[in-house]
């Protein structure tokens, strides 16, 4: 066998080392890119995070979660829900915790701004990551770099990643409860009567709220039909209560509302074949059917493949009122709030203003939405006209309109029966009074 001189032991060893911090440099074409780069770290045993917004340490990130994205073809991807600054964030990396391989591997996210953002500094955000070949991970983190320690950075589990039967067909989401919301027999009623048309879940972002609304929303969680998500926006951002920045010049809009519809359209995607998405003071009314169920069985006769259906917005603004004379009902003279049933007179809808709509949505088709409509989905949209169901408003009136201009509209009255039964039931199982 031939000897190697030292001369050329030298050369070789100093070769291997060059080759070494080239490959570790990325330049050299022979290794793979950036955005599949295995740090040296396999630190995945720590406790997960369980916040629903967590901050990353550049505080212009906040993660909300991830879910695994079955709707991209030959490809193993996740979609994480966050809010950042539009201008601010430029790079960021998922960093896979790979159950078959036993390693961290690194992938580049793609980074997409909702288009809705209404010019606030930060908006609902859409980063996609494609996992890395082999991978199959189960939890991942986020970071601004793709080096550094792991165990210095929050652990997320990766959601949906298995499709399994819907557990329920309805869930509505409230999209958020702020401004230490307080009107109790408003939302007994409102609750009441998402159940009687059909949904026995719904999710409620809750950022604060009345001691009493607390009350009541503890017993709908003991009863299995409301869940709570926390939503403390405003202990890392400047929340508006306007929906864009030219009214209240803060840093989110309307206390990051469009972030979390996208989020329970994610979070229910594989339990609940629809999701509304309404707010506290809206009910979507059937006016030829009694249920939902029965309203979205017509609907997906007559529009197979459709997988957004929007009803459009009608106020009953409460400066109007009507006494149905209902008996049953003294016990609510006592509670804070309003009492839907004497709202039965609506504002005509004007050709030449924009007339709100609100969505039941099959989750499944669904990418990104916004309040009032989808932005991406696979499948199409239909406006569902006010023949069939429209979206009853309850609120105060911004025009102060003289009631013969309303058009009357006691649909509402065709469930008094059963709401008032429902609402006293409820009453006589919290104790609003202390």
């Amino acid at each position: 066998m031939a000897r190697i001189s030292r001369k050329n032991l030298m050369y070789v060893s100093v070769l291997l080392t060059v080759t070494f911090i080239l490959g570790f440099l990325n330049t050299d074409p022979l290794y793979p890119p950036l955005d599949h780069w295995r740090p040296p770290c396999t630190c995945c045993d720590r406790r997960l995070t369980t916040d629903t917004i967590t901050p990353l340490r550049d505080n212009r990130t906040f993660i909300i979660a991830p879910y695994f994205e079955h709707r991209i073809h030959n490809k193993r991807a996740v979609r994480i829900l966050s809010i950042i600054h539009h201008k601010e964030v430029k790079e960021l990396y998922c960093w896979f915790c790979c159950t078959v391989k036993k390693s961290v591997e690194v992938s580049k996210a793609q980074i997409d701004i909702l288009s809705n953002r209404f010019g606030f500094p930060y908006g609902a955000t859409n980063l996609i990551c494609m996992e890395p070949p082999g991978c199959h991970a189960k939890y991942l983190s986020v970071h601004t770099s793709p080096t550094g320690n792991m165990t210095q950075l929050p652990l997320f589990r990766i959601q949906n990643q298995d499709m399994r039967p819907f557990s329920t067909n309805f869930t509505v989401c409230i999209s958020t409860m702020f401004g230490n919301y307080s009107n109790v027999l408003q939302f007994i009623q409102t609750m009441e009567m998402y159940r009687i048309l059909g949904a026995p879940q719904v999710m409620i972002y809750l950022n604060n709220c009345s001691p009493q609304v607390g009350k009541v929303i503890q017993y709908y969680i003991a009863e299995g039909i409301v869940e709570v998500i926390p939503w403390p926006i405003d202990k890392y951002l400047r929340p508006a209560r306007a929906w864009h920045y030219s009214m209240e010049a803060k840093d989110i809009g309307y206390y990051g509302q469009v972030t979390t519809l996208n989020d329970c359209i994610y979070r229910n995607m594989y339990r609940s074949k629809f999701v509304l998405l309404i707010d506290l003071d809206e009910i979507i009314l059937p006016i030829k059917h009694q249920t939902w169920d029965s309203l979205m069985e017509s609907l997906q006769q007559q529009n197979p493949g459709v997988g957004v259906f929007l009803f459009e917005s009608h106020n009953f603004p409460q400066t109007i009122t009507t006494d149905g004379n209902f008996s049953n009902i003294s016990s609510w003279k006592s509670l804070p709030g309003s009492n839907i049933l004497q709202y039965v007179h609506r504002e005509a809808n004007r050709s030449y203003d924009f007339n709100p709509w609100k969505m039941i949505v099959d989750p499944r088709k669904v990418i990104q939405t916004c309040v009032h409509n989808v932005i991406r989905s696979t499948g199409g949209s239909k406006k569902v006209s006010v023949k069939t169901a429209l979206l009853y408003h309850c609120r105060e009136s911004r025009k102060n309109l003289p009631k013969i201009t309303l058009i009357e509209d006691r649909t509402i009255w065709r469930y008094n029966a059963s709401l008032i039964r429902n609402v006293n039931k409820v009453l006589s199982q919290v104790d609003l009074q202390k």
